[in-house]
């Protein structure tokens, strides 16, 4: 029988007797919707969720990661304003030398691109603690991002579980334009899927297009596939894929993989890239999505390039050469933030960096930064086009800015105009677009960047730490600073729940909203009682205050659509736990969020009617009597609220049901729970 890529990589990581529940005959499709559980092959932490997955896996108690490579990154909070940013970035290096994992130091890049360049590998599993772990589907990997917990789990050698995705096929024809890219694609799909649209699925790519795509034009697809709300997405790994590890020195990592002839997908979308145009997402969603010519003229004040998405080599030598010989448009400001140490290196010595320094643009720390709100904000009410994933409300730190979500080639183009301008209407000469296809400068084949330099930069282990032997690991002490806290406990799951609605919320929710990132609170990662203080601080400043006043003891949440959309930052369901929140009563949810609810012992329910939502203000209480029998039989809950019966759906599996009644995914664990 015939089978997508995805199917075969999941099922070549399937642990069957983890998921006993589940038919699984090898070659053949799993239903959807069943649990699976996978082996992890690669994990990889960032400093804003690695502090709390590291403080959870010592409580495991194994003597070291039984992954085949953990790596620790640290490149969201690399801002230091006080101790506790560098404190943290101390227990994590202790952490790694004593536990058996890489450490990336701060400067080395960002955790995605770095983990492209030197470690990825087609065929393998990879779950990181950021929702932007999909990255790696870009060179055949099934790439997934989860909570800290979870990963902390994968690292003790536990299973990750998930419910079989459907797998949605996109079809790729024809061969982009110059001046229209890879984040245009995604934008398409964005535009035709929205951001709830790929929850439970894997986007798959195939067709003649894909051959025409570099790799880090497929990452870049692959990683902002995070805002459809996908467990993740893949390409193929072909000779593109081939060609690129070579140029990283990994050559001896490549295997093919592609999907059987004849496989058959849940849905096919096709998309032409020769009639693509420019794209731009408009605030506030990755899902409001026109053409750049619609906004044609309009003024901007702000481009930011860079982040997880758009900042490989490529995407810096296409903007240079937008550039060349302009300048900044006066009253837009200009930064670039290149996606690893090598990548700055690399573009350096192609004489592209120089190229940008001529052109205005401030060189920003090869880190995360603006993309969470880490500097680099914009104006009061100021029109900022960023290469970044995501366009949330104050998600750049300035709250009322209108955040764009654009390829580097419009943002290149709109910073020497000062409006927002489509790159192929500017007469340039781009030396990497050859015979009407885009080829890749890691290539090794362009004379300004020669393959050796390429490898010496992709190889330099200056900025990265390996693992020590075992003997020697035994031997470290762990640092800790002041600000790192024990993760608190989840409470004992109830038979019954009588709560007050501290908040009603509305649809798109984002992990944002709920606890945000930014300067004033992502240091606090590692110590939940203070960073509590934030929880749903965007919607409602009065939230904790209001907790506080009831002494924690207990309330719901009701929200609309597609509630925790965004990060998978494990706070925002620690966060609520802390404060007293016992379940979230929803239209709908994100996958990331609802998996941390759960291993947080929240009990996530959807409305069975959507209507219901309206019937509930903010302040009433709502009673669950029937919470022990739902989470043991899988049957609805069963909600009162002012002498009214509604349901909320339980569509949890057994083993989520489970992890619930033992009080959260680390009390299962504790017990045997696999």
């Amino acid at each position: 029988m015939s089978l997508t890529l995805t199917e075969k990589l999941l099922q070549a990581h399937i642990i069957p007797d983890a998921c006993p529940d589940t038919r699984f005959v090898p070659g053949e499709p799993i239903r959807r919707g069943d649990d699976i559980a996978i082996r992890i092959d690669q994990t990889l932490t960032q400093d804003a969720t690695g502090t709390m997955t590291y403080l959870q896996f010592e409580t495991i108690g194994v003597p070291r990661v039984k992954t085949e490579l953990s790596v620790s990154y640290v490149d969201h909070n690399t801002l230091q304003t006080d101790f506790k940013n560098m404190d943290d970035h101390r227990y994590l290096q202790s952490i790694a030398e004593k536990y058996g994992l890489y450490f990336s130091r701060p400067g080395n890049g960002i955790c995605h691109q770095v983990h492209l360049e030197r470690f990825g590998k087609p065929g393998k599993t990879l779950l990181g603690s950021d929702s932007h772990t999909p990255t790696g589907g870009g060179i055949g990997m099934i790439a997934i991002g989860a909570g800290g917990l979870d990963v902390a789990v994968a690292m003790g050698g536990g299973a990750f579980h998930l419910a079989m995705p459907k797998v949605f096929g996109v079809q790729l024809t024809g061969c982009l334009r110059k001046g229209v890219s890879a984040k245009d694609i995604i934008l398409e799909v964005l535009r035709r899927e929205t951001v709830k649209g790929g929850v439970g699925a894997v986007y798959e790519y195939f067709g003649s297009g894909v051959e025409t795509l570099t790799v880090p034009q497929r990452a870049t697809i692959t990683n902002m596939g995070a805002e459809l709300g996908a467990t993740c997405s893949v390409f193929p790994s072909d000779a593109k894929t081939k060609t690129f590890l070579a140029s990283m020195g990994r050559a001896k990592d490549w295997t093919k993989l592609e999907a059987d002839i004849g496989a058959e997908y849940d849905k096919i979308i096709q998309i032409d890239l020769t009639k693509l145009s420019a794209l731009a997402a408009q605030p506030h969603s990755p899902d409001a999505v026109t053409a750049v010519k619609n906004l044609s003229g309009k003024a901007v004040t702000q481009v930011v390039i860079g982040s997880c998405t758009n900042s490989s080599l490529d995407d810096l030598e296409t903007v240079a050469a937008i550039v060349k010989g302009k300048h900044i448009a006066p009253g837009v400001e200009a930064g670039i933030a290149p996606g690893s140490r090598a990548t700055l290196m690399m573009a350096e010595k192609a004489g592209i960096l120089g190229t940008l320094i001529e052109a205005g643009f401030r060189i920003l720390e090869s880190a995360c930064g603006p993309c969470i709100g880490m500097g680099f904000a914009p104006n009061s009410e100021g029109v900022s086009l960023r290469t970044f994933n995501r366009n949330f409300k104050g998600r750049s730190g300035t709250a009322d800015a209108k955040v764009y979500l654009v390829s580097p080639e419009t943002a290149a183009a709109s910073a020497v105009t000062g409006v927002f301008t489509e790159a192929e209407t500017l007469s340039y000469t781009d030396r990497a677009y050859v015979r009407s296809k885009r080829v890749s400068l890691l290539d090794g084949n362009d004379a300004r960047l020669d393959a050796k330099i390429i490898k010496k930069a992709a190889k330099d282990e200056g900025m990265l730490i390996p693992p020590l032997p075992p003997e020697k690991a035994e031997k470290i002490e762990v640092i800790r600073g002041p600000n790192i806290k024990k993760c608190p406990p989840c409470p004992p799951c109830a038979s019954s729940l009588k709560l007050p609605v501290l908040l009603k919320a509305g649809d798109n929710i984002s992990t944002d909203d709920i606890m945000p990132a930014g300067t004033k609170v992502l240091p606090f990662r590692s110590n939940i009682p203070e960073i509590s203080k934030f929880t749903f601080s965007r919607i409602d400043e009065t939230f904790y205050d209001r907790a506080e006043r009831m002494r924690f003891a207990g309330c719901f949440i009701v929200a609309g659509e597609n509630y925790g959309q965004g990060s998978s930052r494990e706070h925002a369901a620690l966060g609520p736990m802390y404060l007293g929140v016992r379940a979230v009563i929803v239209k709908s949810f994100a996958r990331i969020h609802k998996a941390n609810l759960i291993n947080y012992g929240i009990i996530p329910m959807e409305f069975a009617n959507p209507a219901d939502y309206d019937i509930i203000k903010q302040g009433d209480t709502l009673e669950i009597g029937n919470i022990a029998e739902a989470l043991k039989t899988g049957c609805p809950f069963e909600i009162s609220i002012n002498g009214k019966k509604i349901n909320g759906t339980n569509d949890l599996s057994k083993r989520s049901r489970a992890i619930l009644l033992s009080g959260g995914l680390a009390s299962y664990t504790r017990k045997g729970g696999n």
